[in-house]
């Protein structure tokens, strides 16, 4: 599918392991930007983007393995979701994301290591790329990422000149004050508040949008987890620039508004038929 869209989600559920509860609802957030992203890529739409959701029980091999093969496909953009919580080694220098099946004791090994997925995407065959990340982490990673302000060591454990990162990355203290967080895939997390932001659309913003202009709308749908629970996270933002381009909804509907019926089923018609090239192009 070349010049199209190679969408990944990874919404991974460490299982019925009580430390990693951070991931319990993980594979719901995945359902939900599998079903919100394709629909939205501006100069594709649902028929140029190749989704894949890997099922939130599969080990890592089997997610890399995924990612790798989405990667081979040329094409202008490889976008990645990864949801779940993440671990870091004894050292607290590399990350995982937990996987199905593991142990405090072996989480990390069993782990997708972040450092896989990021040079998969950086050896992809896109020619753009795009990690969308949606975690928690436990008191000990938290603080290897340094926190709410990213200060120690954050840069070098996350991230990457050429993958740009967006989203947000939580704490999660386990055991009864784990009720608190917001856990990836719940209300209040990243992708439930980017799935609103896609379907609602940004008022008064141009009709194609990229990642840095929806983040506005994005951070005031996370302040409302945040404020119910008390816990404050680091964002992860998008770069400006970049060919990536989202349709906003909220311009199109106004658009239309003033059309009769007969009118908005043309303008329909005419918006799936366009040429595939982005207004950028």
């Amino acid at each position: 599918m070349s010049g199209g869209v190679e969408l990944v989600v990874i919404g991974a559920d460490g299982g019925p392991e009580r430390s990693f509860g951070g991931s319990a609802r993980a594979a719901r957030g995945a359902r939900l930007l599998a079903e919100a992203l394709p629909g939205v890529c501006f100069d594709t739409g649902n028929q140029g983007c190749r989704t894949t959701l890997v099922p939130p029980g599969a080990d890592a091999n089997t997610i890399l393995t995924a990612l790798r093969e989405a990667a081979k496909q040329e094409g202008r953009w490889l976008v990645v979701c990864l949801l779940g919580q993440l671990v870091a080694d004894p050292r607290a220098r590399r990350l995982a994301l937990v996987t199905a099946g593991s142990t405090p004791d072996n989480a990390y090994r069993r782990g997708l290591a972040w450092d896989w997925v990021v040079s998969t995407m950086v050896h992809g065959a896109q020619e753009e790329a795009l990690l969308l990340v949606d975690a928690v982490a436990a008191p000990d990673t938290w603080a290897a990422l340094g926190g709410s302000t990213g200060e120690q060591g954050a840069a070098e454990l996350l991230a990457h000149s050429r993958v740009p990162l967006w989203g947000r990355v939580g704490p999660y203290p386990g055991g009864r004050r784990g009720r608190s967080a917001v856990l990836p895939g719940a209300e209040g997390s990243f992708s439930w508040a980017l799935a609103r932001v896609l379907e609602k659309g940004v008022p008064g913003a141009p009709p194609a949008v990229g990642p840095a202009d929806l983040q506005p709308a994005v951070v005031a749908e996370l302040a409302r987890g945040e404020l119910a629970s008390g816990v404050e996270a680091r964002l992860l933002v998008p770069p400006a620039g970049g060919r990536l381009l989202i349709r906003n909804r909220a311009a199109v509907r106004g658009a239309l508004a003033g059309l009769s019926v007969s009118e908005e089923l043309l303008a329909v018609l005419w918006r799936e038929s366009a040429p595939t090239d982005p207004p950028s192009a």
